[in-house]
């Protein structure tokens, strides 16, 4: 098991993506700690700890990097988000801003509480879940393109100042995944219009970014740094 002596938190671990790393994480015999909103918890045991943080309260950032401080997590996964649909001039600034608050600042407090820890560990492994739309732009997304952009940015700056700490940062962008809120939002017909798109003609599967996500994490990896890997079929480079 590679991660029996490691203790690792996720964000926004109860459901989709989110969910099925910390079921990687479980599975690999880590103590996983999750975060999730409080309206979207089921009780689900593949954690061994959960926090309940809304990230749309900087209250409750603050309490979840508080936490971070005091369980060092030698693994952090930031992938908590959310995406706001609609067209450039119709962004609210209190939409624009909640989205970076979530997918942005959030990410930035976490990291910032749990270096120190690593630091003094000399090992550390930090994942920034970030999207496709962090590398190419997208019509009537530009809240959350600014933020998946920023994260990207904000992980370049992490790898470059913190890799001399055994810290390796680095960042993963899933393209259309396969889950409960893809379904939902677009239905049978949107998602094969989607899949139309892409290479491998299929949407991606959780479990597919969960293993990336822990190769990334573990030993294994001793020297990518700094890296914006796309896990999309090939999409946004064909």
């Amino acid at each position: 098991m590679r991660f029996s002596d490691k203790k690792v938190l996720v964000t926004g671990a109860s459901r989709g993506i989110g969910r099925a790393i910390a079921q990687a994480f479980h599975a690999e015999d880590a103590w996983v700690i999750g975060t999730h909103t409080g309206r979207d918890h089921k009780g689900d045991d593949f954690c061994d700890e959960w926090i309940a943080a809304d990230f749309s309260d900087v209250e409750q950032i603050r309490t979840c990097a508080a936490s971070v401080r005091e369980t060092e997590p030698d693994v952090l996964v930031n992938n908590a988000g959310i995406n706001k649909i609609a067209p450039f001039v119709k962004v609210r600034a209190e939409e624009f801003l909640s989205i970076q608050q979530v997918n942005v600042f959030a990410p930035f407090l976490l990291c910032q509480a749990a270096i120190p820890a690593m630091r003094r560990k000399g090992w550390g492994r930090i994942v920034n879940v970030s999207s496709i739309w962090g590398k190419i732009g997208k019509e009537h997304r530009a809240s959350y393109c600014a933020s998946k952009f920023a994260i990207d940015g904000m992980t370049l700056a992490l790898a470059a100042e913190h890799s001399v700490d055994g810290i390796l940062a680095n960042s993963v962008a899933p393209g259309f995944t396969d889950t409960e809120l893809t379904h939902k939002t677009l239905g049978d017909a949107g998602i094969q219009s989607l899949v139309s798109t892409v290479p491998e003609r299929r949407l991606g599967h959780p479990d597919e970014i969960a293993r990336l996500v822990l190769w990334l994490a573990s030993d294994d990896n001793t020297y990518v740094a700094g890296q914006n890997i796309a896990i999309d079929g090939g999409f946004s480079r064909v």
